[in-house]
């Protein structure tokens, strides 16, 4: 009975041994699986920190502001360089514009060199004097801004819109009840003038209008105080190109009334252009003149001496 129980059961000693080699064999490889190869919650803790270091896109309204303030300075950069949109406050160019039209001017083509043509519609300053006696608009503070960045129509500046006749060393004159006279060229202006409208119920002229000057009406004659009610002004009527803002060039509110605003197939009749060409030449004979009368002076001096 003793020999049958003792080699059916291990004795105590080593069984206690093969537990304590088992256990030394289960520590070394969670070890060895800790170093090499994280668990489930490690590989979440890594996650978590890769998420914390990613950046969050910035939400829509904190990057409004930013979208507004971008729009503000494009808007200024082109009513200052670009177009700038005016109201007209009148009907003294009934009927290429009505009263409460909003047009477009060009404000690029003066940047460089261009000058005012014969039949362009120009936006102009008040030279002084011209616009002494009409009431001013009063606009808010929000009206201020949103024209100050070119927004809305220019609401507080003194700026008028007429059409060119003349431009500098041009020659320009009407009598009464008859036709507008340019450089010796009578001009048929029934393309754009106001139905029934004189080209000038008084007389005025010759007017010489100086180099880089301008001389202006309006297409409703007999409703617009132009150039040829302003003659006792400095200037004599005429305006500085530096007053000039620039070309109107569309029509672009209301939509109803959107059109372009070309030159008139007047302003380009041969001759208009003639009185210009012959100014040089003559300019040319003045200057010559003293020196052929001085070398002739000069000659006849020295066949005397002789």
């Amino acid at each position: 009975m003793a020999v049958g129980a003792r080699s059916g059961h291990d004795e105590p000693d080593k069984r206690a041994e093969g537990l304590a080699e088992s256990s030394v064999a289960m520590t070394d490889d969670s070890a060895g699986r800790s170093d090499a190869d994280p668990g489930p919650a490690d590989s979440g803790d890594a996650a978590g920190e890769r998420g914390a270091g990613a950046k969050k896109p910035r939400s829509f309204w904190k990057e409004l502001p930013l979208l507004i303030g971008i729009a503000l300075v494009l808007a200024l950069l082109i009513k200052t360089f670009l177009v700038q949109a005016f109201s007209i406050p009148s009907e003294s160019m009934l009927n290429t514009l009505q009263k409460g039209d909003r047009v477009l001017v060009d404000k690029l083509t003066p940047w460089f060199g261009s000058e005012p043509d014969r039949g362009e519609v120009v936006v102009f300053h008040d030279p002084g004097g011209w616009l002494e006696n009409q009431p001013v608009t009063d606009p808010n503070v929000l009206q201020k801004f949103l024209s100050f960045i070119g927004l809305m129509p220019s609401a507080e500046e003194k700026d008028l819109i007429k059409r060119v006749i003349a431009v500098g060393g041009d020659t320009v004159s009407c009598k009464e009840g008859g036709k507008v006279v340019l450089n010796g060229k009578e001009l048929n202006e029934t393309g754009y003038l106001y139905p029934g409208s004189m080209p000038c119920q008084d007389s005025f002229g010759p007017i010489h209008v100086p180099q880089g000057s301008i001389w202006v009406m309006g297409d409703n004659r007999q409703n617009s105080l132009d150039s040829r009610y302003h003659q006792q002004l400095p200037g004599g009527g005429t305006i500085s190109n530096d007053q000039v803002v620039g070309r109107a060039i569309v029509v672009a509110w209301p939509v109803t009334r959107w059109a372009t605003l070309p030159e008139p197939a007047v302003f380009d009749q041969p001759g208009l252009n003639q009185a210009l060409a012959v100014a040089p030449g003559a300019a040319g004979l003045a200057g010559a003149l003293p020196l052929v009368l001085w070398r002739r002076k000069r000659l006849t001096s020295r066949h005397t001496a002789e």
